[in-house]
């Protein structure tokens, strides 16, 4: 009984791939070190392929599913290696190697460096650090496996991740140092940056024979120097809008500003004059406090340019009662 068990064995076997690990790209099949016997079938399922490697080079790619027959209708060189085979077994390693076809989605990315850059508007240093998603698909096998695999026994997606993450921080940077988009502008146009890096990225990426699909920003996030950056700049608009509301130029703007803070200072006098130092003062008695008698020189402006535009004062009375404001600086 054994021996008629091994004779069935060595005369035929079904080459397939049974897994339900979704880590899993590309699996070597294995049996009786790949020996390959004379009327195998090789069962290729829903969303597999499979690459048959001979002495090393790949010999032919099954990318369809079905049940093939090893014989010379399906792949004529296997009449050479039949040849070489004594007792059905072969004295050259032969190897299947079978891989997913499916869609790989919901593919986490996050760039492991930061990615620096000149921003295009305010000429600073900007360092940005990027995460999102993507789906991936094999997409020529025999690339994937020359290039990746090798005579590796499995290819796992966790190890295909880590390259994708390595080599993610170069084109990304190029791409924002080329598209000159600005710090505040990065969030908007994610849609299309993401599209812009999908395309740079997937060339070179289809050298190894994969790509991504759907590749998404999800965030960004600016290190800490660009955020304070960003935060001067916010105020001085802030500042800069606020002055025009009120009639004033920024710098007098500034220069109120800096009395105000020091008056609230403890020092008294002193804090009144380094303030106004500090801002350039418009003149005036600087030792006369700001708020006359109601609210501070700033809210008596806004409150004025209300009156004029109001149409309750005219041009006149408006330019005469600011100048009024402003001497008591």
């Amino acid at each position: 009984m054994a021996f008629y068990d091994l004779g069935v064995n060595q005369l035929r076997s079904v080459i397939e791939w049974d897994s339900n690990d979704s880590n899993i790209l590309f699996y070597r099949w294995s049996q009786k070190e790949d020996e390959i016997k004379n009327a195998s079938k090789l069962v290729i399922k829903a969303g597999q392929g499979c690459v048959f490697v001979y002495r090393g080079e790949v010999q032919a790619v099954f990318d369809k599913e079905g049940v093939f027959e090893i014989h010379t209708d399906n792949i004529p060189f296997i009449t050479t290696i039949l040849k070489l085979m004594q007792g059905f077994e072969s004295e050259h390693k032969t190897g299947f190697y079978f891989y997913r076809k499916t869609i790989f989605t919901d593919q986490k990315w996050g760039t492991l460096s930061a990615i620096k850059y000149i921003d295009s508007v305010y000429q600073f240093p900007v360092e940005l650090i990027g995460f999102g998603n993507y789906s991936l698909q094999i997409k020529e096998p025999k690339n994937f496996f020359t290039s990746m695999v090798g005579d590796r026994a499995y290819f796992e997606m966790s190890a295909l991740k880590e390259i994708i993450n390595a080599r993610l921080t170069q084109p990304i940077s190029d791409f924002l140092a080329t598209s000159k988009f600005s710090y505040n502008e990065i969030d908007a146009q994610r849609e299309e940056i993401a599209l812009g890096l999908q395309e740079k990225i997937n060339k070179e990426f289809e050298t190894l024979g994969f790509e991504l699909i759907d590749f998404r920003v999800e965030g960004t996030q600016f290190d800490d120097k660009t955020q304070e950056r960003i935060a001067k700049i916010a105020d001085t608009k802030a500042t800069n809008y606020a002055a025009q509301e009120v009639g004033v130029s920024y710098k007098e703007m500034r220069q109120l500003d800096a009395l105000e803070e020091a008056s609230k200072n403890e020092g008294g006098m002193a804090g009144v004059i380094m303030g106004a130092n500090a801002g350039n003062t418009l003149g005036g008695n600087i030792a006369q406090p700001l708020s006359n008698t109601s609210g501070t020189v700033t809210q008596r402006l806004s409150q004025l340019k209300e009156l004029f535009e109001a149409e309750l004062i005219d041009e006149e009375e408006y330019k005469t009662k600011k100048q009024d404001i402003l001497k008591d600086l």
